[in-house]
């Protein structure tokens, strides 16, 4: 398993520096917490920042594409990337306007994508990221065909170049703003899963998985 070593020059924290993390667990908690990532590219013309979904496995994190895509032409071109992912945990309220803040987790990480080479790897990254989505799902559904698989292009890049930033906690007032009467706190924020909701027509019991989602 790849780790990041000392932060590079572009990605070393400079702003709020003492949030850094480059702790390589921290890293992979906050993508696996992750559907989606935004992945930046430049194309030699203008620059472009694309969500997509994602998924880690080992010290790489995953993306899929079609061939035809611009995502998937320029990356495999070797283009350079910034892949970021973030967190809001929180809002925070401060007496001070400016002292406002939020609690978050974010990641970014730098480097070239490479091809996941190989009929068996494809499929095995592939039903890596749909048990991520539900796990136990890939094995209720229809494998990938021929076809589909050969218009798909399975991308990842190695988090050798990576830095996290995490801010926890309540407000940091300035002393002088301590008389100042207002409400001051965290207001949190969550991505919180829902009940499910079935596809009118489904007579399939409800699976494991599924009856889980909201756990």
């Amino acid at each position: 398993m790849t780790a990041p070593s000392a932060p590079t020059d572009r990605a070393r924290v400079r702003r709020n520096a003492n949030y850094a993390d480059y702790d390589n667990a921290t890293l992979h908690a906050i993508i696996d917490a992750a559907w989606l990532c935004n992945v930046a590219f430049h194309d030699g013309a203008s620059t472009h920042c694309i969500p997509t979904a994602c998924w880690r496995e080992g010290g790489h994190l995953y993306i899929h594409g079609s061939n035809g895509g611009r995502l998937t032409r320029l990356l495999m071109k070797g283009t350079q990337a910034c892949v970021t992912i973030t967190h809001l945990d929180g809002l925070v309220m401060a007496r001070s306007a400016f002292n406002h803040s939020m609690n978050y987790r974010s990641a970014v990480m730098y480097g070239q994508f490479e091809a996941v080479d190989g009929d068996a790897a494809k499929r095995a990254s592939m039903s890596a990221f749909i048990d991520k989505v539900a796990p136990g799902r890939q094995a209720d559904v229809r494998a990938g065909s021929d076809k589909e698989y050969a218009a798909t292009t399975v991308m990842r890049i190695a988090l050798t170049e990576a830095a996290c930033k995490v801010r926890t906690g309540g407000p940091h007032d300035d002393a002088d703003d301590m008389h100042i009467e207002a409400w001051v706190g965290v207001l949190p924020m969550a991505l919180t899963p829902q009940a499910p909701v079935p596809e009118p027509g489904c007579g399939v019991a409800t699976p494991a998985y599924v009856a889980a989602w909201r756990a």
